[in-house]
């Protein structure tokens, strides 16, 4: 039984993986059929299932390298195909050149998320580098649940949305590409005011989406969007400038320059981490104050009274003193 529950907690982060893959293939077939709110919609339940996935992975600690790169894909198929596919559709069909927006997009993605397993995937984080891919989705997907709205179709239907579309398209694409930070899930809890906090406004994210999710998601993941770069450039008007030019080099000597021990340890931490334990004992007794150098192979102490330059001059005149007694005898 044991065995049996064991296997089930490994295969579950990849069934909801691949759950992400179904509901995004799927909607890439909704679009192409010309139902783009059931499009939308399993671009939403790809997101769930995307954010289940890494938690349940985590939690249970199954986590692997192979599941990373499984997530990754998936996530370019559910959060890059199927999203540009629907604007494509919606908005650029009619152009001959218009789907290099989608291209772009797609390509954005993509360099994104292998972006995203080089310096984030695997490890729990504070912020995202960039917009997360399933955000930059769904802002994208859930546009046309929210233009079947009453209040857009009152208010917002005379702008020109296929501009602004292609244009919010391609601020998704850069804004992925870029080094913004970006929250992740906040952590909620019973035992802080800010835990309790926390819970209260994700209960009331969650009611609401649940009650009127078409005018939940789609300004929700737009206020998202822009809460990153605001915060970047509020951030940014307050961090003090660099004196130089980080990327130029140091003008001078490199002889005075600081030396930085190198870690070899993760490659090879049985060979290595004996090595450098060795050699920091070493160094912590040569920089003691009064330490002596330890005493190696072929190494001659010190008579009191003479200096250690003229030792190998008294062992040769000792030794030429001896060789003249025997001569005499």
């Amino acid at each position: 039984m044991n065995n049996r529950l064991q296997r089930g907690v490994i295969i579950l982060p990849g069934a909801l993986t691949l759950a992400n893959l179904f509901f995004g293939v799927w909607a890439i077939v909704s679009a192409a059929q010309g139902f783009f709110g059931r499009a939308a919609w399993l671009v939403v339940f790809a997101g769930i299932a995307d954010t289940m996935d890494g938690r349940v992975a985590r939690f249970t600690r199954t986590g692997s390298r192979f599941g990373e790169e499984l997530d990754s894909l998936v996530d370019a198929i559910s959060f890059g195909v199927a999203p540009s596919l629907i604007v494509y559709h919606l908005f650029l069909a009619d152009g001959n050149w218009s789907w290099i927006a989608s291209f772009f997009y797609v390509s954005a993605i993509t360099v994104r998320l292998a972006r995203f397993n080089v310096e984030q995937a695997g490890r729990a984080k504070a912020v995202f580098h960039g917009l997360p891919s399933p955000s930059a989705g769904m802002t994208l997907a859930t546009f046309q649940p929210f233009s079947q709205t009453a209040f857009f179709q009152t208010h917002l239907a005379a702008f020109a949305w296929p501009e602004i579309m292609t244009a919010l398209m391609i601020v998704l694409g850069l804004l992925m590409m870029s080094h913004v930070p970006y929250p992740v899930v906040p952590k909620f809890g019973i035992r802080t005011m800010r835990g309790i906090l926390t819970g209260l406004w994700m209960l009331s994210m969650i009611v609401l989406a649940i009650w009127v999710p078409s005018h939940f998601f789609f300004p929700f993941f737009l206020a998202y969007v822009a809460w990153g770069v605001g915060r970047a450039l509020v951030l940014g008007l307050f961090e003090r400038l660099p004196e130089r030019d980080p990327l130029l080099d140091e003008e001078g000597d490199e002889a005075g320059a600081e030396l930085r021990d190198i870690d070899y340890t993760e490659i090879a931490p049985g060979r290595f981490g004996r090595r450098r334990r060795r050699h920091r004992g070493l160094r912590s007794r040569l920089q003691r104050p009064g330490g002596a150098a330890p005493r190696g192979r072929g190494h001659q102490p010190v008579r009191a009274g003479s200096e250690p330059g003229n030792t190998d001059t008294e062992m040769s005149a000792g030794s030429d003193e001896r060789s003249r007694d025997r001569l005499e005898h």
